[in-house]
């Protein structure tokens, strides 16, 4: 397949939204494409509505978005504990430094924002954290999946097949 070659490191902690982590980890290994899950550190997590244990395969400490070609941000609350973990927000900031397509959905929107990479961007998010958004410069949108060159987001779980054909498109390029 023309995506067997990339490699996806996917953000996890506790509490994440459940399909938003299951689908992307799935649709991706359905391509191919190498999918890694991070955590804070290596213990399993489990989604808000229950999903898990879910396996982590590394501890976000030592990776390097040099060894990926793209980075996934589920929603849900884990958000709110990866924006605390500077780990997490260099990995964030390599990417976009890179230009590596960032995809994150829904609260995800808190890691970039922590990131500080958002200002003069466009994106969206869930509406609950309009405002958070707005605050870190972005021009905010309610659209299905926003594209702003590497950054690519959306609203909420019902759309994420817009925003995963966005982001394996992204990987295709």
């Amino acid at each position: 397949m023309a995506l067997a070659d990339k490699k996806v490191l996917v953000l996890a902690a506790d509490l994440f939204e459940d399909m938003e982590l299951l689908y992307p980890v799935f649709r991706l290994r359905e391509e191919e494409v190498a999918v890694t899950v991070a955590g804070l550190d290596t213990s399993p997590v489990t989604g808000k509505k229950g999903h898990g244990p879910f396996p982590v395969d590394a501890a976000v400490e030592g990776l390097s978005a040099d060894d990926f070609d793209a980075l996934v941000v589920p929603g849900g609350f884990a958000p709110d504990k990866l924006r605390r973990s500077e780990q997490v927000l260099t990995l964030v900031r390599d990417f976009d430094a890179a230009g590596k397509p960032i995809a994150f959905i829904c609260h995800a929107g808190w890691v970039p924002i922590s990131a500080k990479i958002l200002q003069g961007r466009r994106a969206t998010s869930v509406g609950a954290i309009r405002d958070d958004m707005v605050n870190a410069g972005t021009d905010w949108v309610d659209e299905e999946t926003v594209v702003d060159d590497n950054l690519i987001s959306a609203r909420t779980p019902d759309d994420m097949g817009p925003w995963m054909k966005a982001l394996l498109s992204a990987l295709s390029r």
